[in-house]
């Protein structure tokens, strides 16, 4: 059967340490191993190094399969797809393991896939191609009674089932006449069969999803948009450190043909946050306690103050940018990237970021750990930072790669910064350092209404003393900066809408950057938009935003970075995370109350 060209149409699975995105045909067109940011074994999303155009996939074939139905199985991180011929109907249900066992999270480095006949007499094939080196190498196969070794220059992958071995090896189409199981990771042997083992880890993976979105604190409305949204950010956090990745890809073009392709398996310090806020609304605070965790790390580790936009999952600091030449690119539109250079960069933003980040930490009592004076202490001196360099030029929240401005949007997320330093002193009876942030706030905030507004454009502008407009500007409502009423705001919206809105989507910035004028849409500014109108009174045309943008999402529910306002089109990086939050984040703020139903 002829592969046709990627989509976005992906359903993604995890586990919260590993992850897998499978398309609608129950193709797994990408998987990184040993992590998220690992080397993307099954990497066929980005196409492959050979004119073998199976390579980099884990296909489940149904012979003469025409059509294809996928859904999660509900409240879970598990994919049923139903493939469908005119032989016969196939089930598979695909996850990644992840349940308490033994007083502990149990979340193996493996995939698991289970297939069953529905109907009739399907013949299905098995394609197991994984390679290594970002697809420059290929894998050393050796088999036993029960198992594929995938051997690699540097590493082993095993392939457990309980399907005929010399059929998967082979690529030989069989008959489906009974359950079968594959069970795909470390090159370690099972303690128990493939079949006992698949069943007993969708049993428990299935109860431990249904029970963590038992505990989520739902809006009336949009219920099953949010669930999924926050199943997803759950899935982007990286358990064993805390971190949180901005997508589970690299190099999926911004737009056709841009080279705007970059690497986003990382931790950035503004995305973070905007996640562990979602997740927190939700009463989600899980992740947040551990995102605190490594973020202090960071701190802990910044005698100087200064603080990268973005880190490696386990804590790295370098994340040199290199090209992999193997791999041609989503659609063939490379360069496909590994590793991201904005980590040199100075994005001031981050420093109020990572205090907003820890802010409700000081307060919650549902915690385990316990935070006071030490912390605080810690963060002070990233407040210092934030005080400091709230007015100098950066790379801005775009991260532009060839000028720095002293941008409004850095500047406002660092008088977040002061304001919550400010609040939590006071909760910590702190008065006299409570005194001290207030002050700098209260410096920071006139400095931004003075010299990021422009009369010229009855707004404030991207920059100060700049002209353009940008959306990122309207965070200053978002983090409570200015009164939504206030006639400034009020401008600022209305002009922003026309200039950068495209229906219910909405442009980052008018002026052009390193690669020209920007194409797409960026969804997070649709969901900003919608925020801003919500809190100015404009409900009824933030709902209508609202539901435009959840046409938007793919079929299961998943948006990635950029949306086609034109074809629709969706575009960067996926699923990100910013697109997931924002979903939660206009559920939450536009949804009737649950009183409404009463």
């Amino acid at each position: 059967m002829a592969n046709a060209p990627p989509t976005l149409d992906l359903a993604l699975i995890g586990n919260c340490c590993i992850s897998a995105l499978i398309d609608k045909r129950g193709r797994i067109v990408w998987s990184c191993f040993p992590r998220f940011d690992g080397d993307p074994v099954f990497h066929s999303l980005l196409g492959g190094p050979t004119e073998d155009a199976d390579d980099g996939t884990f296909e489940i074939e149904l012979v003469d399969g025409a059509e294809y139905c996928q859904s999660y199985v509900g409240n879970t991180a598990i994919v049923r797809t139903v493939i469908e011929g005119p032989s016969g109907a196939i089930e598979v249900i695909d996850f990644a393991p992840r349940f308490k066992w033994l007083q502990r999270s149990f979340r193996p480095q493996t995939l698991v896939r289970r297939i069953r006949p529905l109907r009739g007499s399907p013949r299905i094939r098995i394609k197991a191609k994984p390679r290594y080196d970002y697809g420059r190498a290929a894998p050393l196969v050796a088999y036993g009674s029960n198992h594929i070794r995938y051997i690699g220059p540097n590493v082993a992958l095993r392939l457990t089932t309980d399907a005929p071995i010399d059929y998967i090896v082979g690529e030989t189409a069989f008959i489906l006449d009974e359950p079968i199981n594959l069970i795909f990771g470390p090159d370690e042997t099972l303690t128990t069969g493939a079949a006992e083992t698949a069943r007993d880890f969708e049993e428990r993976t299935t109860a431990y999803w249904r029970e963590w979105v038992h505990r989520l604190a739902l809006p009336l409305e949009w219920q099953d948009a949010v669930i999924r949204a926050a199943i997803t950010l759950k899935l982007c956090s990286y358990e064993p450190t805390g971190a949180i990745v901005a997508a589970m890809t690299t190099s999926i073009p911004e737009a056709a043909s841009s080279t705007r392709n970059w690497d986003y398996r990382f931790c950035w310090i503004r995305d973070a946050f905007f996640v562990v806020r979602a997740l927190n609304s939700l009463a989600a605070v899980r992740t947040m306690e551990l995102y605190f965790r490594w973020m202090m790390n960071i701190v802990a580790d910044a005698p100087s103050g200064h603080i990268q936009p973005v880190y490696g999952i386990g804590l790295e600091k370098e994340l040199t940018e290199r090209e992999m030449t193997a791999l041609p690119g989503y659609h063939g539109m490379g360069p496909v990237r590994a590793g991201n250079l904005a980590y040199k960069q100075f994005q001031h933003d981050t420093y109020g970021n990572i205090i907003l980040g820890a802010s409700q930490a000081f307060v919650d009592r549902r915690l385990f750990m316990e935070v006071g004076q030490v912390e605080y202490a810690r963060l002070e001196a990233i407040g210092e930072q934030a005080f400091l360099l709230h007015d100098k030029p950066d790379a801005g929240i775009w991260e532009l790669r060839t000028r720095e401005r002293p941008h409004t949007s850095s500047a406002i997320m660092c008088w977040a910064g002061c304001d919550r330093l400010a609040k939590i002193g006071l909760h910590l009876g702190l008065a006299d350092r409570a005194r001290v942030w207030r002050q700098r706030a209260d410096q920071i905030k006139a400095t931004v209404f003075e010299r990021s507004w422009s009369n010229e454009r009855r707004a404030f502008v991207e920059s100060f003393g700049g002209r353009h407009l940008d959306a990122s500007v309207l965070l200053m409502g978002e983090v409570d900066m200015i009164d939504p009423k206030d006639p400034r705001f009020v401008s600022t919206v209305d002009e922003l809408e026309k200039t950068l809105a495209r229906g219910p989507f909405m442009m980052r910035y008018e002026e052009p950057d390193d690669f020209g004028a920007p194409e797409t849409a960026f969804n997070v500014c649709a969901f900003w938009r919608l925020d801003a109108l919500s809190r100015i009174g404009r409900r009824e045309q933030a709902r209508e935003i609202f539901e435009g943008l959840l046409a938007a999402r793919n079929p299961l529910g998943l948006m990635s970075e950029d949306t086609d306002p034109i074809t629709g089109a969706a575009w960067g990086n996926f699923p990100q995370t910013y697109s997931m939050v924002g979903i939660i984040n206009g559920a939450v703020r536009l949804s009737k109350p649950w009183e409404s139903t009463v």
